[in-house]
């Protein structure tokens, strides 16, 4: 089973989509969103794709109401959970949570394979213990290129997905993970 793991979308729908694309094309059967979606809107996105969905909170999403709303009533595919989100998925027991300091104290209980976290937009991997702790950067793209992690729970290999900015200075098409060229995206920043 390929999990894709993401984090700290802040809204950026051009970066999302970007992401949601590679996702599809490595053939992941479920996403793990590790909190700052910020709107509604970025739900009804990662719904579309049609795959399970499963997301915490982080400390810049908006409305709680709004999403939760859109999580339970009207989006069949996202499960939204609070601080930390604890499933077990073709047989590898994850953990996901926002905050750095949360996933380390759960990665440290022993009880879990995988521990992901956002929130510092930064990629970082470790080991503690038999316990992988996981932070797949940030699809918002503020820090850097935009990453998400695929995670083979078969194989208990992460594979770092790194996509170019949405807003381009050169020429270049992007390209999808069998380096084909792939649509993209200009913006125009204000």
């Amino acid at each position: 089973m390929i999990i894709a793991i993401m984090s700290d979308s802040h809204d950026n729908i051009w970066h999302l989509k970007t992401a949601l694309t590679l996702i599809t094309e490595a053939k992941a059967n479920a996403i793990i969103h590790c909190g700052d979606f910020v709107a509604p809107f970025m739900l009804k996105h990662l719904d579309k794709v049609g795959l399970p969905v499963y997301g915490v909170l982080g400390n810049n999403d908006g409305s709680v109401l709004t999403l939760a709303r859109a999580a339970f009533q009207e989006l069949s595919h996202i499960h939204l959970h609070d601080v930390v989100g604890k499933i077990t998925l073709d047989g590898c027991r994850i953990a996901f949570t926002h905050h750095p300091e949360v996933g380390r104290a759960f990665a440290a209980t022993g009880s879990f394979d995988l521990v992901c976290c956002g929130h510092s937009h930064t990629w970082h991997e470790e080991k503690i213990g038999a316990c992988t702790l996981l932070n797949p950067g940030e699809i918002m793209g503020s820090n850097g290129d935009p990453s998400f992690a695929l995670f083979d729970t078969q194989k208990g290999t992460i594979k770092k997905v790194i996509f170019q900015h949405a807003v381009r200075n050169d020429t270049e098409p992007a390209l999808h993970l069998d380096n084909t060229p792939r649509e993209t995206y200009t913006i125009r920043r204000c």
